[in-house]
């Protein structure tokens, strides 16, 4: 049995596509950017647009640069850092270990009452 929908196999929007259905499109250029991979990616800007210095290369996602001899250093990444490292960070061994005796001593207090 054929299905009843008459607009299979089209999407929204679909029909005759061309200057004369949407206009003139915007003048454009074309960029090149080089990434430390040597990769070029060459996305296109209107003329009228602002040219960004960096462009992230879309086959590895460093940045690239204009300059091809010399294209922008890859980003430094910090370590994830846990919980754990992020307190160490904010206090010493003395000062844990006297937060967990009070900890302690209030559990112990807590299960005195109990």
């Amino acid at each position: 049995m054929v299905g009843g929908n008459a607009i299979r196999g089209t999407r929204v929007g679909a029909g005759p596509s061309g200057e004369s259905e949407r206009g003139e499109s915007a003048p454009r250029r074309r960029v090149s950017y080089w990434c430390a991979n040597g990769h070029e990616a060459r996305p296109s800007f209107s003329m009228d647009a602002e040219v960004p210095e960096e462009w992230d290369c879309p086959r590895c996602g460093l940045p690239g640069g204009q300059n091809e001899q010399s294209p922008p250093a890859a980003p430094r990444t910090e370590p994830y850092k846990t919980h754990l490292a992020y307190v160490k960070e904010r206090r010493s061994d003395a000062d844990g270990e006297a937060i967990l005796a009070e900890a302690l001593e209030r559990l112990r207090l807590r299960r005195e009452l109990i």
